[in-house]
């Protein structure tokens, strides 16, 4: 009966994680791979249970028990895999699983001793989590907490590999009947236990982690674009550009200015010039790579730092999102009128900080300014486009009688 008990106590820890990550998930409004950290408690908790419930000496009963552990092994690699931005190779897993339960099944058939049972769903369950940690270091993300996950998942691997030789070279052969008594059944308990908790309290660090840097993010985003603030922008761009000059990596500047913004906020109103420069931030966002950061850095202005990319990359990457915003049909303005922006592009000097660079840049888009507006001008090597009228001769005549 004590033996019962004990039992239970794994099972009911993963129950208990199960929730706690589906009230992170719903509470906290997180992304679906907390619900696959709740997935892989609750197949756990059922793999283990129907270990300690059902009859040990049935031929069943380790195949329901391994194909819910793969289960629990499959949701952990999938919600972890999502949360990196990897792809999951769920089917290496099920390739691992497929072999197990083929060389289990042979296994049953020849001997009522279960030591070469747990031989083999144990190295399965190892290779499964190798995959896992295969997965998460591929990850570009290498921050402490993806370290610490990396390393429990290791761990992991390790114990699965290490666990069942050393008790079952302790205890040699562990008939059928017998299993819930031996010496490998308690060591298992403990173990699962432990590492059912520590794994639970790094995933949950984790989640907290995601939320805290979300919250964070989000005080940092401009609410119209969800671009970085100024502040937020010039934060991060320092620190790249000291990263670009220990590595020597190559990266530009691109100020950009939504010409005759005035105008649009004195005849069409506030609102349509907020849908303007919401979707000129759209556009930016959709064009710019990952390792490119943008920000709003003034009302109609904006500033990009292109990472890797010099000279004639950096004119292309404006004048691609110049050429985008010049066909965009901005909500609320009717359907035949068009706005434009201007851009100045400039590279990062031999030992320059952003405040020079900055500087250059903004200059060169005063240049593109003067020279007509709708173009892009890089500092040293000027690139003019045709001008696009931005708003029509009504609205011209309209602003030039205020001036």
């Amino acid at each position: 009966m004590r033996e019962q008990i004990m039992g239970l106590i794994t099972p009911t820890m993963a129950i208990v994680f199960c929730a706690v990550f589906v009230v992170l998930w719903w509470r906290g409004k997180m992304g679906n791979y907390v619900l696959g950290f709740a997935a892989a408690y609750l197949f756990f908790a059922m793999g283990f249970g129907v270990t300690h419930l059902f009859d040990t000496g049935s031929p069943y009963v380790f195949h329901v028990t391994q194909f819910f552990y793969t289960l629990a092994t499959g949701a952990a690699l999938w919600g972890l895999a999502k949360r990196a931005g990897q792809p999951h190779h769920l089917g290496a897993i099920l390739i691992i699983y497929a072999l197990a339960a083929a060389t289990l099944f042979a296994a049953i058939l020849n001997s009522n001793d279960i030591s070469s049972r747990l031989v083999i769903v144990n190295m399965g369950y190892g290779a499964m989590k190798l995959v896992t940690v295969m997965v998460l270091m591929n990850a570009h993300r290498r921050e402490a907490i993806d370290k610490l996950i990396i390393f429990t998942q290791a761990v992991f691997a390790a114990q699965f590999f290490i666990r069942p030789v050393l008790t079952l070279t302790l205890e040699q052969g562990i008939p059928a009947e017998v299993y819930r008594e031996s010496i490998y059944y308690s060591v298992l308990n403990l173990s699962l236990a432990l590492i059912s908790l520590m794994g639970a309290m790094v995933l949950v660090g984790a989640c907290v982690y995601d939320q805290i840097k979300a919250v964070r993010e989000q005080a940092e985003l401009d609410g119209l674009t969800g671009l970085r603030t100024r502040r937020a922008f010039e934060q991060d761009v320092v620190e790249l550009l000291e990263k670009s000059k220990q590595g020597d990596i190559p990266v530009s500047l691109v100020v950009a200015d939504i010409d005759h913004f005035k105008a649009v906020n004195d005849v069409w109103g506030h609102q349509i010039g907020d849908n303007a420069i919401a979707q000129f931030g759209e556009i930016i966002e959709g064009t710019i790579r990952d390792t490119d950061i943008a920000g709003r850095i003034g009302g109609e202005e904006f500033c990009i730092l292109a990472w890797n990319c010099e000279g004639e990359a950096a004119v292309k990457l404006a004048e691609r999102i110049r050429v985008a915003f010049a066909k965009t049909q901005i909500r609320g303005m009717p359907e035949d009128h068009r706005l434009t922006a201007s851009f100045g592009v400039a590279g990062r000097g031999e030992g320059e900080g952003y405040g020079r660079m900055f500087a250059r840049t903004d200059a060169a888009l005063y240049r593109a300014k003067e020279e007509g507006r709708n173009r892009t001008v890089g500092d040293r090597v000027g690139v003019a486009t045709s001008v696009v009228t931005p708003i029509n001769k009504d609205v011209a005549d309209k602003r030039e009688a205020r001036a």
